[in-house]
C-alpha cells in the first residue's frame, strides 16, 4: 500500500501499531524543534466495562449452584425421554485497564504544553469510557493555549475528530483524515483527507508565536512501524481485511 495498510486496523493489531507509530512521530519531530522545544510521550487511563472489555486479562467462571435432589427418580414420561438439564455458566467479565499514549509537544524553558499530537483508538471512536474521556479531553485542549492534531487512521466507528459533521461533508471522498486545529484561530480546521490510494501526507505542526511549523511526514514514520512492528510475517494478505472495504477500494 502506498500509504497507510487496512489490514492494520484490525482491533487485534492496532494497539501495536498505534504504541509504535507515536514513538516514530516523537522521534520525527524531536530533531527539528529542539532545543527550543521537546517531543514527549504522555499516556491516558481509563477503565473499559463489558461488552466493550474486548481483551479481559482475566475471566472469572462461576457455575451455578444445583439444588440438592434424591438419589431416587421416578421414570420419566416418554414425551421426556432424551431431555437434559440445563445449566447454564455465569461469566463474570472484570473491568479492563486501557491506556492510550499521546505525543506532547513542550516548551523547554517552561515545560508549557505547546502542541498535543493524538492518534485515534478504537476505543475513541466506539460508545463507551474511552469516547468520553477522549471528547473531554478534546473540549478540554479547545479551551486551552494549545493546538491538536488528531490522526484518524481507522475507518470504522464514529467521526470523533474535533472538525464538525458540516465540515466533513465538504471534504472529497477519503478513508483516512488528518485533523489540525490552532488555538489562535478558533474558528479553523486543516483538514488533510486521506484516500486508501494515496500516501500519507505531511501535516504542519503549529509551535509558539514566533516559531515557524515544522513538518510532520507521516509516509517516513509510517514504514517504520510497518518494518519493525514485522507485520509483513504476521499479515495473510491472501484474505480480506477484516474491516470493510467500499466498492471503489475494493476494486483498486
Amino acid at each position: 500500500f502506498p500509504g497507510m495498510d487496512p489490514y492494520l486496523e484490525d482491533p487485534v493489531r492496532w494497539p501495536d501499531v498505534h504504541q509504535r507509530l507515536i514513538t516514530y512521530i516523537a522521534d520525527a519531530l524531536q530533531p527539528q524543534i529542539r532545543p527550543d522545544y521537546v517531543a514527549r510521550m504522555g499516556e491516558r487511563v481509563y477503565v473499559i466495562t463489558p461488552p466493550h472489555a474486548m481483551y479481559p486479562d482475566v475471566m472469572l467462571v462461576q457455575r451455578a449452584a444445583r439444588e440438592s435432589v434424591s438419589t431416587y427418580a421416578p421414570a420419566a414420561p416418554v414425551a421426556e425421554v432424551g431431555t437434559a438439564e440445563v445449566t447454564p455458566v455465569i461469566l463474570t467479565l472484570p473491568p479492563v485497564e486501557h491506556r492510550e499514549p499521546f505525543v506532547e509537544i513542550i516548551h523547554a524553558a517552561g515545560e508549557e504544553i505547546v502542541t498535543i499530537i493524538e492518534v485515534l483508538s478504537p476505543a475513541n471512536k466506539t460508545g463507551g469510557a474511552g469516547r468520553e474521556q477522549y471528547l473531554a479531553k478534546q473540549r478540554e485542549i479547545f479551551n486551552s493555549r494549545v493546538h491538536l492534531i488528531e490522526i484518524d487512521l481507522l475507518a470504522s466507528g464514529k467521526s470523533t475528530i474535533a472538525l464538525p459533521v458540516e465540515g466533513l461533508a465538504e471534504l472529497p471522498p477519503h478513508r483516512y483524515i488528518i485533523c489540525a486545529h490552532r488555538w489562535t484561530k478558533p474558528y479553523q480546521f486543516e483538514a488533510y483527507p486521506i484516500p486508501l490510494a494515496s500516501r500519507l501526507p505531511r501535516v504542519n505542526v503549529p509551535l509558539r508565536d514566533p516559531t515557524p511549523d515544522v513538518v510532520l511526514d507521516l509516509q517516513v514514520a509510517f514504514p517504520k512501524c510497518f518494518d519493525n512492528g514485522g507485520y509483513a510475517e504476521l499479515i495473510d494478505y491472501r484474505r480480506a481485511p477484516r474491516t470493510a472495504l467500499s466498492a471503489e477500494e475494493t476494486a483498486w
